[in-house]
């Protein structure tokens, strides 16, 4: 039988220059102990989602806003279809200046946690006054306030004290009119280096707005439909999913919108999008872990070559912590896809292909990739000898395990494993004993090899 936790017996890391030991935590998964979860944490990428959608269209004192119910309406049915559990729909009168402040500052921030999402839809007037350095300062108009006066409006910076008090990692305005004003926080320079767990992306901070014109303009309605809620509904369908990797970011729904109102409306009416606060991103579309970038996808050879690592050392942190063996294929499969000639991923992957998720097939073709791109690591002839020990193959399982011990002579697992081979399969007792012998010399303990060797002692050798 293979042995499956031969790593656990390896003191020789990986030889590639950065690279880290197989995992020797690999073979925990075959320990029977049961993964435990990590307390508070959720089992999904949010504990749960809300949503409050406001449409102002027959307002007390200001000009009617045409649309608006319609376009909110259309909004909270995407953000179900998203997934949002919490939708709070307030239309027309019910969106008075106070009960707008009371959602805002004790509603809300009482009832998001922080691993929720909050998206705070917004269909109406817009007004944008100047404070005494005559920098704009913009805000929103309720059902019972006039759009040239900021006295009753929800301004700017109550949405920026809203972001502060309520916990929620990730924030995102939609606001469908024409507006600016907001005091803006440069990100964060993002790095692909030192993620030690695909969360951490997924769980920095975000706030960011997303407006459907310029202040001055007049967002524009084609054959009674806005212009910016038809991009914007099919922006959050998928449209906007610019890498097409499964996960529609706040970012891309952003630039997608941008882009097609201004097609749209041929430079007429451009949308504007900002991030607020935060060096997150907003999720709206969850695709597979292994795809997730946060950020624009890796164009150079080096910022490739560290997206493989980064994968890399995800998939070996899923396998270290008994997570999805799944994920942990999906993350090699995408290191491969950003560095093909990444000799250790490919080491990992043969293993994780013949114990984890077997396919033989496929743990032996990556298995001879893993021999061409990391020819002086001893794993990767050490892996492609069990592979051909499984498939019975045994004379090119034991040059390969050969192979190993050229690099490393010292390698202990591989003299086990060699044992075990000429023991079961080859039944050479001589070499059996040899192999053995030398895994007790270099501190090997394994009850079976002790008997062996210590048998061969008190029997006649063999004619």
């Amino acid at each position: 039988m293979t042995r499956c936790c031969f790593f656990l017996r390896s003191r020789h890391p990986l030889q590639l220059p950065g690279a880290r030991a197989i995992v020797f935590v690999v073979c925990l998964l075959f320990l029977g102990a049961p993964a435990l979860a990590q307390k508070g944490k959720p089992e999904g990428l949010y504990y749960k989602s809300w949503a409050v959608v406001i449409g102002i269209e027959n307002y007390l004192v200001a000009p009617k806003y045409p649309g608006a119910v319609e376009d909110a309406k259309a909004a909270a049915a995407a953000l179900r279809e998203l997934g949002f559990e919490e939708i709070l729909e307030i239309y027309d009168k019910d969106a008075t200046s106070r009960g707008l402040r009371h959602i805002l500052t004790d509603y809300l921030p009482r009832k998001v946690g922080r691993m929720d999402r909050v998206v705070i839809f917004f269909a109406g007037h817009a007004g944008v006054t100047q404070d005494q350095t005559g920098k704009d300062l913009g805000y929103l108009v309720p059902w019972d306030a006039q759009p040239n006066n900021a006295a009753k409006a929800i301004t700017f910076d109550l949405l920026k004290d809203f972001s502060r008090r309520v916990m929620s990692k990730h924030t995102l305005f939609l606001l469908d009119t024409g507006v600016r004003g907001w005091e803006i926080t440069a990100p964060q320079q993002l790095s692909l280096e030192g993620r030690a767990a695909p969360e951490e992306d997924t769980e920095k901070r975000a706030v960011q707005v997303l407006t459907a014109a310029d202040k001055g303009e007049v967002p524009i309605r084609k054959d009674g439909q806005s212009v910016f809620m038809t991009a914007l509904l099919a922006g959050l369908k998928g449209a906007a999913d610019e890498n097409k990797n499964g996960w529609l970011m706040a970012s891309e729904l952003g630039a997608y919108v941008k882009q097609q109102v201004e097609r749209m409306t041929n430079g007429a009416q451009h949308p504007q999008f900002a991030q607020l606060d935060g060096d997150g991103d907003g999720i709206l579309i969850e695709g597979k872990k292994a795809a997730f970038v946060l950020g624009p996808e890796p164009k150079t050879e080096a910022e490739r070559a560290a997206a493989a690592k980064t994968q890399y050392e995800q998939a070996f942190l899923l396998l270290q912590q008994q997570k999805s063996a799944e994920e942990a294929l999906d993350r090699l499969n995408k290191a491969i896809e950003y560095n093909p000639s990444f000799g250790d991923a490919y080491v990992l992957k043969s293993y994780l292909r013949l114990e984890i998720l077997p396919n033989l097939d496929e743990a032996l073709s990556t298995a001879r990739l893993a021999v061409q791109y990391a020819p002086k690591n001893p794993d990767s002839y050490y892996t492609l000898g069990l592979i051909f020990q499984k498939r019975g193959q045994y004379a090119e399982a034991e040059n390969a395990m050969r192979q190993a011990l050229a690099i490393n002579p010292d390698y202990a697992d591989v003299y086990y494993s060699l044992g075990t081979l000429y023991a079961d399969d080859l039944k050479d007792r001589k070499k059996a004993v040899e192999a053995f012998r030398r895994y007790l010399e270099l501190g090997g303990t394994d009850s079976r090899a002790k008997f062996i060797v210590e048998q061969s002692e008190t029997q006649p050798p063999e004619k």
